[in-house]
């Protein structure tokens, strides 16, 4: 929370001068709304930007939580069964080297325009950095930390279940800081491709319509969303890792 309010004090001086500009310049309001007439058209749209943005933030919720379970058993996986993990993973590698913007089509065409296609855009961009940061926590153990291990009765499983994931915790807690700004970038996107609701469709119809100011404002609802799952893995932190000062 600390971190939006430093946002917030630094966005300040960029409003200011961003409606000062507006007053100076004086552009048609269809290529440079200012801030005032952004905050007057989420105003005067209010309700419809709510019904669109509760569509995006279910998308978000459901697509993040999908795409960063789907990411830690993946991680799991690949660790704890090595030969399965060198054909799983050239596997995951290739897939995230596809563009979204490529992805995006197919998945509309496939899962159609509800919040399916949305859903799977969302968890497909979340899913690679919680995958990664995770298996690589799970990978840097201290090898004289399991060696230790090794001597004592404990299985293998349980040295990975009570020795490894607690430690690469923090790993898994900087991965999901890394993604959470991505999930509201894959439920746009899924929406500019193709939707009936959702901010992505609104600024879809706003910019056909020029209709800038609505556009600005979508957008800004959108960062505010970005803000807020960020500051809700910084909240989760704690009890992912208690342990760890640094979190």
């Amino acid at each position: 929370m600390r971190s939006i309010g430093r946002l917030a004090r630094a966005l300040l001086p960029l409003l200011l001068g961003w409606q000062a500009l507006v007053w100076l310049l004086t552009p048609p309001r269809y290529i440079l709304p200012g801030p005032l007439d952004v905050l007057a058209a989420a105003h005067r749209q209010g309700e419809w930007l709510l019904s669109n943005t509760l569509v995006t933030l279910s998308e978000i919720a459901i697509g993040f939580l999908a795409g960063a379970g789907a990411g830690i058993v993946t991680a799991l996986t690949v660790v704890a069964l090595p030969r399965l993990g060198r054909l799983v993973w050239p596997i995951v590698l290739v897939l995230q080297a596809f563009p979204v913007f490529v992805l995006a089509p197919l998945l509309v065409l496939w899962f159609g325009f509800g919040l399916v296609s949305k859903v799977v855009m969302t968890a497909l961009i979340i899913f690679f950095p919680v995958a990664s940061s995770f298996a690589d926590g799970l990978r840097r153990i201290p090898q004289e930390l399991l060696d230790a291990t090794a001597l004592t009765e404990a299985s293998m499983w349980q040295a990975f279940v009570y020795v490894r994931i607690p430690l690469a915790m923090p790993s898994l807690v900087s991965g999901l800081r890394v993604a959470a700004p991505l999930a509201p970038l894959g439920a746009v996107i899924g929406e500019w491709v193709g939707a009936s609701a959702g901010l992505g469709f609104v600024m879809v119809q706003a910019n056909a319509r020029m209709q800038t100011d609505i556009v600005f404002a979508a957008m800004a609802i959108v960062a505010i969303l970005t803000l807020l799952l960020r500051a809700a893995v910084d909240m989760a932190a704690p009890a992912l890792v208690p342990w760890s000062r640094e979190q």
